[in-house]
C-alpha cells in the first residue's frame, strides 16, 4: 500500500484510538474491586449481583443486567451510583468521585468491551532466567521463534516492507531521524544482500545520534528533563545518562549506578526524587519515590497503591513497598497507612525474599543501596531483563510482549520469545545495542504493519504502526526544511544547533505528548487530540518554524542579526556594558525574560545612560530626553538615538524589590545597532545536527527532496501536479503551503 491510500486507511484507527473506551483490566476492573467489592464480590453477592468480571457485569443481579453495553443513561449500574438518599451506591460509603462515574459510562457508552472474565488465578512467571530451545531450521532463533508462533496460532506470515519503508524505521528507530534524500538513495540502490543488517551496524555506530534519540526514552523513565529549573535538591542526571547511552554502558551496570551511586559522576539524582514544595502525603516521601520508581521501571511492578494500603489488584502489602524503600533511607522508616501512622516500623525487605538475605536495617546506607543494586541485577533475577526487553520490544513494536508494560505479571503473548531474548540479552552482558540489533535485523522487525490491533486475546501479526514521538516530529521538521531550534547559553555568546530533546519543551511538543518529567512516564499519551490540532493549526511554534523554512529552504532566509552587547542571564547581579557604537545613529535596547516565575512583576533597567562621548546625551525616539536610569518593563524594547555617541555604556540589572523568591528574576538584556531579530536575539553558530540541505528553488526539485524526506518516496502524479500548483508563482508561501500538507499527513507522523 503506497501514498495517501495507507495514510486513509489508517484514518478509522486514528479515530478509533480517540474514542477506544477505557480498558476494563486495568481502570474498570480496579475501580469496582476496590469501591464495591465490599458487597458484590464472588463471595457475598449481595442482591445477586458480582462485579468481578465483565460476565458478571453482563448478567446482572435479581433487578437485571446491571450495565446495558451503548447505553450508560440507561444502565442500572449509572442510576444506583447517582441516586440520591440511602440507596445509592456504595452503601453506607463516600459516593464515587465524578472521574470515577465518568470512567464507567465511557467505558459503557464505548460498547462495555473487555475479557469476559478476570482470571483469580493470574500468570505468574518464574524469577529465574531459562532460554529456551528455538526450533531446528535455518535463520537466526528469534525468526524461528516468531516462524512457530505464527504457525501454532495460524497467523499468516506478513509481508516484508521495501527498502525505502524500511530504512526510513530503522532510522527513526536508531537515530530518531528521517533518512535523508541522499542517505536513501545509496540505500536502495545498494546492490548488497546483506543490506539491511549493514544498514543496522551503520546506524549504531554513529554512537552520538543513536543517544540522542533513546536519552528520550530513558528520561521518560528516569524524570530526567532538559530546559527546566529543578526546586529543591533534585538533580539533573543529563550528562552521565548522555554518556552512559553513548558508550553503551552495559544496562546492569546502568541500573547499578543509579541505585546506588557512590563513584563521582555518578547519576546521584536519580533517588533524590521530586521536591512537591510543601508537605506531601508518607506515599510521596523521597525514599518511597526511590522503591515506586525502581520496581516500575526495572521490574514492571506498581508499588503506588500499596504505598499507602495493602493494594486491592495485585499480591503487593504495604510491607513490600516500605520494605523496598528501606534501601533507600538513612534511617529507620515508620510505616503509615493511608497517611495514619500505624506505630509499626519498617523492615529491611526486597520484593523477591527468595534472592537471598538482606542487610541490618540499621545498616550504613550505602550498604543497603550497594544490596538493592545488587538484588536488581543479580543472574538468578529474571524479572528485571524479561522488564527491559519488554519496553525495547515495545517502543520498536508498538504493542508489548506483556501489555501492560508496567504489570509484568500479566502473561505475555509468547512467553518463549520473551524469555528468549532475556536470556540472550543477559548472555551478551546486558549488551542494549545487540538487543537492538538482534530485533532489528529480525524477521518480525522488516515485517508489513498490522493494521490491526491483534483481537482478545492479542495475536502477534506485526508491527503496528507507531505515531512519531514529539522529539521526532521536531527533529523530523528541522532536518526537512535545515531550521533547527538553538540552545542559547547562560552567559554572552552565540547560541548552538541542537535536537529537540536538549531544549525545553514548546506548546507544541507538550500537546504531542512530551511530558512534564515530574514523574515516571513509562508510556506516552501519543494519539491525536484536540488540543494538538489547535497548536498545529494556531499555534506560533509550527507556524514559525515552516516560516522561516521555506525561506531556509530557497535560500532567501535573511540571518539575524548579532547584538552588540549581551548580558548573559542577570538575576542579582549587575553587569557592565561598555561597547562601541560604530557610527550607529539608533540603538535598539532589550530587555528579554528567561525564565522568570513571573515576569510582569521584574523591574528591569539600564543605569548610567547617557552615552559616554562629548556632547554624547542623546534622546529617545520621538525627542524625551532619557534619565540616568532607563526601568523597561519585561520584555521590551526601547529604540535611542545615539547622537553620535562613540560607545553605549551602561549598567544593566534587575531592581531590588525584583528579588523576591516568588519572583525569582531571569532576565537578559541586549543592544543591537540595527532592528534585533526578536525570535533570534542570539544568533546560532557552528554545525546543525543534520546538514542542511541545498537552497532549492526549482520547483520539481524542492517537490521530490520535500517528498523524498518527509515520506522516503518520490510523489504520484497527482501529488505532484498539487504541489507544482503550490509552487507556481516561486514563492516561499507556496513552499510553507506543501510543507503544512505533507507534514500533517498520517503517512508522515507515523512509523509503517
Amino acid at each position: 500500500m503506497s501514498g495517501y491510500k495507507w495514510a486513509a486507511a489508517l484514518l478509522p484507527l486514528m479515530a478509533a484510538a480517540q474514542t477506544a473506551g477505557p480498558d476494563f483490566a486495568r481502570q474498570v476492573h480496579p475501580l469496582l474491586l476496590a469501591k464495591c467489592s465490599g458487597c458484590h464480590s464472588e463471595r457475598l453477592k449481595q442482591g445477586g449481583l458480582a462485579l468481578n468480571t465483565r460476565a458478571d457485569i453482563l448478567r446482572g443481579g435479581v433487578s437485571g443486567p446491571a450495565v446495558k453495553p451503548g447505553d450508560s443513561n440507561g444502565s442500572l449500574l449509572i442510576a444506583r451510583l447517582l441516586e440520591e438518599g440511602a440507596a445509592r451506591m456504595p452503601l453506607k460509603s463516600a459516593p464515587l468521585a465524578a472521574d470515577e462515574v465518568n470512567l464507567l459510562r465511557r467505558w459503557i457508552d464505548a460498547g462495555a468491551a473487555g475479557p469476559a472474565s478476570v482470571s483469580a488465578v493470574r500468570w505468574r512467571p518464574r524469577l529465574e532466567l531459562r532460554a529456551p530451545v528455538a526450533p531446528d531450521g535455518p535463520g537466526p532463533a528469534l525468526d524461528r521463534l516468531i516462524a512457530a508462533y505464527w504457525k501454532q496460532n495460524k497467523v499468516a506470515a506478513p509481508g516484508v516492507v521495501s527498502d525505502a519503508q524500511f530504512a526510513r524505521r530503522a532510522y527513526l528507530d536508531a537515530w530518531g531521524l528521517l533518512p535523508t534524500p541522499e542517505e536513501l538513495q545509496r540505500f536502495e540502490t545498494s546492490g548488497d544482500q546483506d543490506k539491511r543488517a549493514r544498514l543496522v551496524e551503520l546506524l549504531f555506530a554513529g554512537r552520538q545520534r543513536y543517544a540522542s534519540h533513546w536519552i528520550s526514552f530513558w528520561n521518560d523513565h528516569l524524570r530526567n528533563d532538559e530546559g527546566v529549573v529543578y526546586h529543591g535538591e533534585r538533580q539533573t542526571i543529563t550528562p552521565w545518562l548522555r554518556q552512559a547511552l553513548e558508550e553503551n554502558l552495559p544496562m546492569d551496570h546502568f541500573i547499578r549506578a543509579l541505585l546506588n551511586p557512590e563513584a563521582k559522576g555518578d547519576p546521584a539524582g536519580f533517588l533524590i526524587g521530586v521536591n512537591w514544595r510543601g508537605d506531601v502525603s508518607a506515599s510521596q516521601i523521597p525514599v518511597m519515590q526511590a522503591a515506586q520508581n525502581s520496581a516500575q521501571i526495572f521490574l514492571g511492578i506498581n508499588l503506588k497503591c500499596n504505598a499507602c494500603h495493602d493494594s486491592f489488584i495485585s499480591q503487593w502489602k504495604l510491607k513490600d513497598a516500605y520494605g523496598l524503600a528501606s534501601f533507600f533511607s538513612d534511617k529507620e522508616l515508620l510505616v503509615y497507612r493511608c497517611d495514619a501512622p500505624t506505630g509499626g516500623k519498617a523492615e529491611l525487605k526486597f520484593l523477591y525474599p527468595e534472592l537471598g538475605p538482606v542487610p541490618a536495617s540499621d545498616a550504613a546506607l550505602g550498604v543497603k543501596r550497594a544490596a538493592a543494586a545488587e538484588m536488581f541485577t543479580k543472574p538468578e533475577n529474571g524479572r528485571t531483563p524479561r522488564t527491559l526487553v519488554n519496553r525495547y520490544w515495545r517502543a520498536l513494536f508498538g504493542r508489548g510482549l506483556v501489555e501492560p508494560a508496567d504489570d509484568m505479571d500479566a502473561e505475555p503473548w509468547s512467553a518463549e520469545v520473551l524469555d528468549w531474548l532475556a536470556a540472550d540479552f543477559v548472555a551478551h552482558g546486558w549488551d542494549v545495542q545487540h538487543l537492538l540489533r538482534t530485533l532489528m535485523t529480525s524477521r518480525a522487525y522488516e515485517s508489513m504493519s498490522a493494521l490491526e490491533a491483534g483481537g482478545d486475546p492479542y495475536l502477534f501479526r506485526g508491527p503496528l504502526p507507531r505515531r512519531l514521538s514529539a522529539e521526532q516530529f521536531s527533529d523530523a521538521v528541522s532536518a526537512i526544511t535545515g531550521e533547527w531550534r538553538t540552545l542559547v547559553p547562560r552567559g554572552p555568546g552565540a547560541a548552538r544547533y541542537v535536537r529537540e530533546w536538549q531544549a525545553k519543551s514548546t506548546p507544541l511538543t507538550r500537546a504531542m505528548g512530551r511530558p512534564i518529567r515530574d514523574q515516571v512516564i513509562t508510556e506516552r499519551v501519543n494519539n491525536p487530540t484536540t488540543l494538538e490540532a489547535l497548536e498545529v493549526v494556531n499555534g506560533s511554534t509550527m507556524a514559525t518554524a515552516l516560516w522561516r523554512g521555506a525561506r531556509r529552504m530557497m535560500g532567501v532566509l535573511p540571518e539575524a542579526p548579532k547584538p552588540v552587547f549581551d548580558s548573559g542571564v542577570v538575576n542579582s547581579q549587575k553587569v557592565t556594558c561598555d561597547v562601541p557604537l560604530g557610527g550607529a545613529k539608533k540603538v535598539w535596547l532589550v530587555v528579554e525574560d528567561v525564565d522568570s516565575y513571573d515576569p510582569a512583576r521584574v523591574r528591569a533597567g539600564w543605569a548610567g545612560i547617557p552615552f559616554a562621548a562629548t556632547n554624547g546625551a542623546i534622546a529617545f525616539k520621538g525627542g524625551t530626553r532619557p534619565s540616568q536610569a532607563l526601568m523597561m518593563k519585561v520584555p521590551s524594547v526601547a529604540v535611542l538615538d545615539t547622537g553620535g555617541a562613540e560607545r553605549l555604556t551602561a549598567e544593566v540589572g534587575v531592581d531590588v524589590e525584583s528579588l523576591a523568591s516568588d519572583i525569582n528574576p531571569r532576565i537578559r538584556f541586549f543592544a543591537f545597532t540595527v532592528p534585533p531579530e526578536m525570535d533570534r536575539l542570539v544568533p546560532a553558530e557552528g554545525e546543525t545536527p543534520v546538514a542542511r540541505p541545498p537552497a532549492l528553488h526549482e520547483s520539481k526539485a524542492l517537490v521530490d527532496r520535500v517528498f523524498l524526506h518527509a515520506l522516503a518516496r518520490k510523489p504520484l502524479a497527482g501529488e505532484r501536479a498539487l504541489a507544482a500548483a503550490y509552487l507556481r508563482d516561486g514563492k516561499p508561501e507556496g513552499l510553507e503551503d506543501l510543507l503544512w500538507s505533507i507534514l500533517l499527513s498520517p503517512e508522515f507522523q507515523y512509523v509503517r
